[in-house]
C-alpha cells in the first residue's frame, strides 16, 4: 500500500477572504438545498430587520425576480459608504470581509439577528453576481460584485454615485451561484411564510413582497399590528381554542421579554422560541426559563384551589403544557447560539430573565383571571390521567423481551458498524423489499420492510404504537429510542444510521404511507428530522427505451409529456406502478445508487411551517395528509 506523501508546511492550505465560504458553504448557511438557498434572501432581510428594530426603517420589499435573482430594498439609514480605517468604503468592507458589520458596535445596534456580520458577505459570496444601491447623503451610491469579487472601480476608495436623492435605505440584488447550489429557484411558499413570521415579531414593520416569476405577478403587505398575540391567533385559527390568548411582556437582566399563549382542545404542546427574529428551531435557554417557570407557578395554584390535594405529586412540565400553544420572543444584546444558523439559544441569563418575567406576570395575570387558570388546570388534570394510565402500559410493553437489533426477522442489516456511513430504507412490501435486498450494497445499506400503511399514531394511545409490529421493528433498528409527551427515551447519539431513506411507491398510497412514517417521526423522534437523518426516496414513474439513444428514468407526468415532445423518434414506454415491478438492477439504478439516485432531505424551515406540518400530519382530515408528499414529489422537491 502507497504512503501518503508527507504532512509538511506545505501542506496547510489558508482560504482568504470569501473563497472559505465557497469552499464550505454548509458551515456558514446550513446546507446548499432549497433551505440554504432561502436562507440568502432571510440573511439580507435580517440585516434590514435589524435597522428597524434600531429605529430606522419601516419598510422591507422582498421581490423574486424573473430572471432568477432576488431584491431585497429598506428604507433604513443605508449601508455606510464613507471611507473606513482600512482605506476602503466602509460598504466594500461589509460585503467582502467576513466578520465585518454594525453588528459589533452597541452603538449602532442593541440587539440583531442574521450571522453576526457575515450574512451579507456570505450572500455575496455563494451568487453569481450581487448588485448593491445605497441610498445615503443624498446621493445613491452604486457597486457589484461577481462570485464575490468587486468588479466598479472605486474613485479614491470610495463608491461611484449614480443619481441624487432625499430618500435612504439599501438596495440588494443578487443571483444564487448555480455552480454551488443544488437548485436555484426560491421556493416562494417558504419565503413568504418567513416574511409573514417576521412581520408577526416585529408589528410596526410592514413587508411587501413580490413573486414577478409566473404568469401573473404575486404580491402580498405583511403587517401584523397585533404582533405575537396575532402570530398566536393565526397558529389556533383552525383549532377549539379554551380561552382567549394570553399576553405580557417585561424586561429582566437587560434583556427583553415578550410571551403570548393560549390553550387549544388537542393533546400535544406547540412552543416556538424566537431571539432577535431568529426561529429557534431547537428551542434553547429561553424556553426552559419559561417552561420550568411556568410548571412551578401552576402547580403551585393547583396546590392552593385544591386540583392537587397534599399527597398527590405534582403535574408534570408535558401535563401542564398539554394543549398549549406558545411563543416566547426575546431581545438579547449579545446572544450565543449552538451551530452558525442559530437553532439553539445557549445564553444562561436568557433563561433568567424568562423566568422572572414569567412569573411575575402570569401571577398577576391569573390572580384576576381565576376562570382561565381553571380551565388550564383541567388540560393538565386530563393530560396527567392519561399519562399515568398509559405509562402503565408503556412499562408492560417495554419489560417484555425486546427484538434484538440483528435478529428481528425483518431488518436485512448492513456490514458496517459506522453510523455516519450507514443508511436505512423502509420499504412497504415483501416484493419491493426482496428486490431492494437484492440491489443494495450490503456493506453500508440496510433494508427494513413493513407490511401496508403503518397505525396513525397520532389518533392512538401510547400502548397501541408500542404495540406495533411495524413501528417496533422501526424503533429497535434505529437504536435510539423514542421520546414522547411523558418522558423522554429518546438518544440521537445512539442512532445506528446516518440516513433514513423512506421508499414508497411514487403514487397516492406510496405518499399516504410516507405521511404515516413522517408522522411517526415527526411526534416520537423530532430530532431525526431536526438534525437532518430523514429523506424521501424519489423513484421513477416511467422507463422510456428509444430505438435509438440511451434509455431513461423518468420521474413524473410532466417529465413525461416533455420527453413526448423533444424526441422524435420511436420508444418504448414502461411504467412502473410501484417498486415491486423492479428488477435489482433497476432499483439500484434509481432508488439506491448514491451517484444517481434523487433522495429528498425532509427539513423544517421555520415556526409557520413547522406548526402547518404539525396540523397536517396529526389534524383530524385525511385528503390533506394524503396529498401532502404527492404534491410535493411532483415538484421533484421537498423541503417540509
Amino acid at each position: 500500500m502507497a504512503k501518503a506523501s508527507n504532512y509538511g508546511a506545505e501542506s496547510i492550505s489558508v482560504l482568504e477572504g470569501l473563497e472559505a465560504v465557497r469552499k464550505r458553504p454548509g458551515m456558514y448557511i446550513g446546507s446548499v438545498s432549497t433551505k440554504g438557498l432561502n436562507h440568502l434572501i432571510y440573511e439580507i432581510v435580517d440585516n434590514a430587520v435589524d435597522e428597524h428594530l434600531a429605529g430606522f426603517c419601516s419598510e422591507i420589499h422582498v421581490t423574486l425576480e424573473k430572471d432568477g435573482s432576488a431584491t431585497i430594498s429598506d428604507n433604513g439609514r443605508g449601508v455606510p459608504v464613507g471611507m473606513h480605517a482600512k482605506g476602503v468604503s466602509a460598504e466594500r468592507i461589509v460585503y467582502t470581509i467576513l466578520h465585518a458589520g454594525g453588528k459589533f458596535d452597541d452603538n449602532a445596534y442593541k440587539t440583531s439577528g442574521g450571522l453576526h456580520g457575515v450574512g451579507s458577505s456570505v450572500v455575496n459570496a455563494l451568487s453569481t453576481y450581487m448588485d448593491v444601491q445605497v441610498k445615503r447623503d443624498g446621493y445613491i451610491h452604486h457597486d457589484r460584485y461577481e462570485r464575490g469579487n468587486p468588479v466598479i472601480q472605486l474613485e479614491n476608495g470610495l463608491l461611484p454615485t449614480i443619481g441624487k436623492t432625499k430618500e435612504t435605505g439599501t438596495r440588494v440584488n443578487f443571483l444564487p451561484d448555480d455552480t454551488i447550489f443544488e437548485k436555484t429557484k426560491f421556493k416562494g411558499e417558504e419565503v413568504k411564510s418567513r416574511l409573514h413570521e417576521t412581520a408577526y415579531l416585529n408589528p410596526t414593520l410592514t413587508i411587501i413582497y413580490q413573486d414577478l416569476r409566473g404568469e401573473e405577478k404575486e404580491e402580498i403587505t405583511f403587517h401584523e399590528p397585533d404582533g405575537i398575540l396575532g402570530f398566536i391567533k393565526d397558529l389556533n385559527s383552525k383549532k377549539e381554542t379554551i380561552h382567549d390568548p394570553v399576553y405580557y411582556k417585561g424586561n429582566a437582566e437587560g434583556i427583553e421579554v415578550e410571551v403570548a399563549f393560549q390553550y387549544v382542545n388537542e393533546f400535544h404542546e406547540n412552543v416556538l422560541g424566537f431571539c432577535n427574529n431568529i426561529y429557534n428551531a431547537e428551542g434553547g435557554t429561553h424556553l426552559t426559563g419559561f417552561k420550568t417557570t411556568f410548571t412551578t407557578v401552576m402547580n403551585q395554584y393547583a396546590r392552593e384551589i385544591g386540583v392537587l390535594k397534599d399527597k398527590d405529586p405534582n403535574f408534570t412540565g408535558a401535563d401542564i403544557r398539554n394543549g398549549m400553544t406558545a411563543i416566547i420572543s426575546i431581545k438579547h444584546p449579545d446572544p450565543r447560539f449552538e451551530g452558525q444558523t442559530k437553532t439553539k439559544l445557549d445564553n444562561p441569563d436568557a433563561a433568567k430573565a424568562t423566568s422572572k418575567v414569567t412569573n411575575d406576570e402570569i401571577t398577576r395575570y391569573f390572580d384576576r383571571n381565576l376562570e382561565t387558570l381553571k380551565k388550564v388546570l383541567s388540560c393538565a388534570e386530563k393530560a396527567a390521567k392519561i399519562r399515568k394510565t398509559e405509562e402503565k402500559a408503556k412499562t408492560n410493553l417495554l419489560t417484555k423481551q425486546r427484538f434484538s437489533f440483528d435478529s428481528n426477522g425483518k431488518l436485512a442489516n448492513c456490514e458496517s458498524r459506522d453510523p455516519k456511513k450507514c443508511e436505512i430504507f423502509i420499504v412497504e412490501g415483501d416484493s419491493a423489499g426482496g428486490s431492494a435486498k437484492t440491489a443494495r450494497n450490503r456493506n453500508y445499506q440496510a433494508i427494513l420492510p413493513i407490511r401496508g400503511k403503518i397505525l396513525n399514531v397520532e389518533k392512538a394511545s401510547i400502548d397501541k404504537v408500542l404495540a406495533n409490529a411495524e413501528i417496533k421493528s422501526m424503533i429497535n433498528a434505529f437504536g435510539c429510542g423514542f421520546s414522547e409527551g411523558y418522558g423522554n427515551d429518546f438518544d440521537i447519539s445512539k442512532l445506528r444510521y446516518d440516513k433514513i431513506v423512506i421508499m414508497a411507491d411514487a403514487d397516492v398510497d406510496g405518499a399516504h404511507i410516507s405521511t404515516l412514517l413522517l408522522t411517526l417521526f415527526y411526534r416520537f423522534m423530532p430530532e431525526l428530522i431536526f438534525e437532518g437523518h430523514v429523506y424521501v426516496a424519489m423513484p421513477p414513474l416511467y422507463k422510456v427505451m428509444p430505438s435509438k439513444g440511451e434509455e431513461e428514468y423518468l420521474y413524473d407526468d410532466k417529465a413525461l409529456e416533455k420527453y413526448r415532445k423533444t424526441h422524435t423518434g420511436s420508444f418504448t414506454l414502461q411504467r412502473y406502478k410501484g417498486l415491486g415491478e423492479m428488477d435489482a438492477n433497476q432499483l439500484w439504478d434509481t432508488t439506491l445508487n448514491p451517484d444517481t439516485r434523487k433522495l429528498k432531505l425532509v427539513e423544517i424551515e421555520d415556526a409557520r411551517m413547522a406548526s402547518g406540518v404539525t396540523e397536517m400530519l396529526m389534524g383530524s382530515e385525511v385528503p390533506p395528509r394524503r396529498s401532502f408528499i404527492y404534491e410535493n414529489a411532483k415538484e421533484a422537491e421537498l423541503d417540509v
